[in-house]
């Protein structure tokens, strides 16, 4: 079943401190509640250290009033770190979606029935001169690749949701994921 037929669909987004696993799951929630046509709940995990430790973010979205805000089954993961695909991995439904930075190509194995998808999402905001971004160029190849959430609703919320002297960057970044998806 295709993610935009489904009423209730849980993402997890899966890291280390410091990648912006937990601003990127903001982001997504923000665009689905305010400017798009979802209703959604977000919670964030994280260890006690300010960065490095392991973190991540779940984001509900429903067409209906969300009743239960805690990811189960996630039907979508989104990650950055090998500790993160070992932990969420095996909870990733059947007929998932696994986005993941390209360095963890050699780490994932095979699901049958899971699509998978994979971005240089760190190369990408280095060459831009923004290697903290590289969580929205994840995003940018996520929202492509599934069409879950409408560009234009992930861009109004990189622009309600990060500070002022970055938006420009975290748009022009969000943008290159997306191209570099549309391209491929």
């Amino acid at each position: 079943m295709s993610l935009l037929n489904k009423a209730r669909v849980e993402l997890r987004i899966g890291g280390h401190g410091g990648q912006g696993v937990i601003l990127a799951g903001q982001i997504l929630g923000r665009a689905a509640t305010l400017f798009d046509r979802w209703n959604a709940t977000t919670t964030q995990s994280y260890g006690p250290e300010a960065r490095g430790g392991a973190c991540n973010s779940s984001i509900v979205l429903s067409r209906e009033p969300v009743l239960y805000p805690y990811v189960t089954h996630p039907d979508v993961l989104i990650l950055f770190s090998r500790e993160a695909y070992d932990k969420f991995g095996p909870e990733l439904a059947p007929d998932g979606v696994l986005v993941i930075e390209e360095g963890l190509r050699g780490v994932v194995e095979e699901h049958p029935g899971v699509e998978i998808h994979t971005c240089p999402a760190i190369r990408i905001a280095e060459e831009m001169d923004v290697k903290i971004a590289a969580n929205v160029v994840l995003l940018g190849m996520f929202v492509a690749a599934t069409g879950l959430l409408s560009k234009e609703a992930v861009e109004e919320s990189i622009g309600a949701s990060l500070r002022p002297h970055t938006v420009d960057a975290g748009l022009r970044c969000f943008a290159e994921g997306y191209n570099w998806y549309t391209a491929a």
